[in-house]
């Protein structure tokens, strides 16, 4: 079953780039969640999180905050998927 992906991203963020970047390119399909264009996203992810750090990504019933120190355990779960 595939894991279904969502960002939570700014478009200043370079992380949230970066995160873009890798499923895009590794064909990972993903929904990017902008938190300047929808008010209620920063709340989702202070809701998710306790912080409005981004990018915030969930996969399936896992959130991770901030994406370069996660890529390891993205890629291993993303792997198993």
């Amino acid at each position: 079953m595939e894991q279904t992906v969502k960002i939570y991203t700014i478009p200043t963020c370079s992380d949230c780039s970066y995160a873009k970047r890798y499923f895009t390119e590794n064909e990972i399909p993903y929904t990017d969640l902008n938190c300047a264009e929808d008010p209620r996203y920063p709340e989702e992810v202070w809701n998710l999180t306790g912080k409005q750090i981004v990018p915030t990504i969930v996969i399936g019933d896992k959130v991770f905050v901030g994406f370069a120190e996660n890529l390891s355990e993205i890629s291993e779960l993303l792997n198993k998927a």
